[in-house]
């Protein structure tokens, strides 16, 4: 179907057909086994009847299901448009890779492609077309539970990974029956959510939202996302769902968005408790004008649309415009020369948990996890009685939130992973919240039975996720008594942690020897823990979100900005300074920091000139050397300090990055272009251009550490 036939089919549709296409349900309404409908479908007045011309679904599927839904919801509609099937594919589909913030410390835009590449593998063989995902919201504060649906606090990173999983999503060719359209969300600032309380309220000035928060949305629909979902959110007192200024203003006109823009999960009708819609007709008209072409889980649309458009005949152009949008997705996935795009039990069947899959989820495990301490406790010694303890010792529920069709009797545990490798372990399971007393006295046997303790720690999946704000992301208390009788025996002790965001972790790292931060790792998270802890491969991860000394820092990332009186600047000034009098300003753990079984050493850096321009990038360059007794992979990052600029500069800023993997003794050489590009930011006119004059450059293994140089933009 070409941009005439849809034209003409567009022609052919009554009003009601119209904002059918634009009215997503759950499968639940199709008799799907194991969907729910939760939340708002409660209330989804009327559905029932208008079933056989919504445009989408989202929610529980199976091939079988699928198959079923398609053919009988073509039977039933006037003019056979083929049916979109959605769900939220967020880190996998049947095998379950690490959750994204996990996968971005791998700092591989490769392993995020991949994952995606098999994710949509996955869930386009059980019937699925579209994926709510990646999710490229910058986050600063991890009391928020999504933070584990980001990529961190850096922008490049995030457009970077974002583009990556589009990529493996969509490939270059959509009407392949193995790929999925990728949802980028959610648009925009939803990270910024105040107080890290989901749904919550978003304030930002312009110039924070064009140079830190909107850079990876537009990064992930240069790379070819076809949906964008507008967030739940207010951006400024304004519900992103009835945003024009973000909907028409900056997706459509400045950055030339042709694809579909959705709701997400009830938006449309939370205008009437954001106080900006009066009822069903104030949402529906507002969020029309404002650009939503499809409304998610309410029935806005359907309920007030119709005599709106009565009454405002210039709305029935917007009617036209966002369904010829939704056509088009159709028609670019392919379903109008196959509606059911190659699905079949056996192909379905055939592709779950496939082997392949399962090793690609092994490899981004272990890519994806940080040792953040090592006091020569790690790789284990074989030879050592190992004692197992803690909620995650044999637990199967590694897969995260937000993995919806997982199943955690696929998981591997820590137990199996390192009883697979061989290692003499005896383990004990404890509860994740209250420890009893009989519990602690059998870990105190099996600790002095043992010649090493590893305790496997964190916070159950709930504790993150959508709605899954915490004011304090400290472990539990009986957790932290358990570290320290652990600690108080006097032995090696490791802790290996569970969670969907970083964790204080200040008391931990003064008891343990070791700390491996697993996030959640997925399916085959046992198997990839055990290879590092065994020695069978190196840590390589490298954080991407910065860890506090305490929830009162939040939020603390790298690239802050200084004050008129900071506190490096003031050592002998007691008071009177940008100070904590508690707690240090800085991170437990910073921005890139990562440890390895490897020892890197840097030289100094080198350049062709201290001076670039416009025109002239130039050349830096720095020696590593790998000085450990392993083969090791190390990230070298490139950071920047605009000293004097129109608008105060973060006081590091990540423009640059290489992996390079080093022989014990190899050395090589790391190379860079700088451009002025690279050094540029949003001024007050928002503009993006660079400021002539100097420029701090570093290059180290992440953003607190670094050899330095002075560069100059004439």
């Amino acid at each position: 179907m070409n941009t005439i036939q849809i034209e003409a089919l567009v022609k052919q549709m009554t009003r009601l057909e119209k904002i059918g296409q634009m009215t997503q349900i759950t499968t639940s309404f199709f008799n799907v086994d194991g969907a729910k409908a939760t939340g708002t479908a409660s209330r989804m007045k009327d559905v029932e009847q208008h079933k056989w011309i919504v445009g989408s679904v989202l929610g529980k599927l199976d091939a079988a299901s699928m198959l079923r839904i398609q053919r009988d919801y073509l039977q039933h509609n006037r003019l056979g448009i083929p049916l979109l099937f959605m769900t939220d594919v967020v880190h996998g589909y049947k095998t379950i890779f690490p959750v994204p913030l996990a996968l971005s410390c791998s700092w591989n835009p490769e392993v995020l492609r991949r994952t995606a590449r098999v994710s949509a593998v996955e869930a386009a063989a059980a019937g699925f077309q579209v994926t709510f995902s990646p999710m490229v919201d910058l986050v600063r504060d991890p009391r928020w539970g999504r933070v584990m649906e980001s990529f961190g606090e850096d922008r490049l990173l995030l457009g970077q990974f974002g583009a990556a999983m589009v990529e493996g999503y969509q490939t270059d060719d959509l009407q392949q029956p193995d790929t999925l359209a990728a949802c980028v969300k959610h648009f925009a600032g939803y990270g910024a959510a105040e107080g890290g309380k989901d749904y919550n309220t978003v304030d930002l000035s312009p110039l924070s939202l064009y140079n830190d928060y909107l850079p990876a949305y537009h990064a992930a629909l240069q790379a070819g996302a076809r949906l964008m979902m507008a967030a739940f959110n207010t951006l400024n007192g304004v519900p992103a769902t009835a945003n024009t200024w973000l909907l028409q203003d900056i997706l459509r006109k400045q950055w030339g968005f042709d694809g579909t823009v959705i709701s997400d999960w009830g938006a449309v009708k939370e205008l009437i408790p954001h106080g900006v819609a009066a009822g069903s007709e104030d949402a529906a008209r507002l969020s029309l004008q404002a650009g939503i072409e499809i409304e998610m889980m309410t029935t806005a649309y359907i309920e007030a649309l119709p005599e709106l458009c009565e009454q405002h005949p210039e709305l029935e152009q917007k009617l036209d415009e966002a369904v010829t949008h939704i056509l088009q997705l159709k028609q670019e996935l392919g379903l109008f020369d196959d509606p059911y795009r190659g699905v079949s039990e056996a192909r379905e069947q055939e592709m779950l948990l496939h082997p392949s899959h399962r090793q690609a989820a092994r490899e981004a495990a272990v890519q994806s996890m940080v040792l953040l301490k090592n006091q020569n406790a790690l790789p284990l010694n074989p030879n050592h009685r190992l004692a197992l303890i803690g909620p995650f010792a044999d637990n199967q529920h590694l897969l995260g939130p937000w993995s919806v069709d997982g199943d955690p009797n696929h998981t591997v545990t820590v137990l199996e992973g390192l009883n697979q490798q061989g290692v003499h372990v005896q383990s004990l399971s404890t509860d994740d919240n209250r420890i009893d007393e009989d519990v602690l006295h059998q870990a105190i046997e099996l600790i002095q039975q043992s010649d090493t303790v590893l305790l496997a720690l964190g916070e159950r999946e709930e504790w993150s996720g959508e709605a899954g704000s915490r004011a304090s992301i400290g472990l539990p208390l009986d957790q932290l008594k358990l570290l320290r009788i652990a600690a108080a025996a006097g032995k090696p002790v490791i802790v290996v942690m569970f969670a969907g965001r970083p964790i204080e972790l200040a008391e931990v790292a003064h008891h343990a020897d070791a700390i491996l931060m697993a996030w959640f790792p997925g399916t085959e998270g046992g198997h990839a823990i055990a290879d590092i802890l065994t020695g069978r491969s190196n840590p390589s991860g490298r954080l991407t979100m910065s860890f506090p000394y305490h929830s009162g820092q939040i939020p603390v990332h790298y690239n802050h900005l200084n004050t008129g009186r900071p506190a490096h600047l003031l050592t002998q000034e007691k008071r009177y300074k940008t100070q904590y009098l508690d707690v240090p300003n800085e991170s437990l753990y910073p921005f890139g920091y990562g440890l390895g079984y490897s020892e890197f050493a840097y030289g100094d850096i080198d350049a062709d000139t201290c001076e670039l321009s416009i025109d002239r990038p130039l050349q830096v360059s720095i020696p590593i050397t790998n000085n450990g007794e392993y083969t090791g992979c190390e990230t070298v990052q490139v950071y920047i300090h605009d000293r004097v600029a129109e608008i105060a500069r973060p006081v590091r800023e990540l423009i640059a990055y290489q992996q390079i993997e080093l022989k014990p003794g190899e050395k090589a050489r790391v190379e860079y272009t700088i451009s002025a590009e690279m050094l540029g930011y949003y001024h007050t006119d928002l503009q993006y251009r660079a400021d002539p004059g100097e420029f701090e450059l570093i290059i180290g293994p992440d953003s607190r550490r670094g050899a330095s140089v002075m560069i100059r933009l004439v």
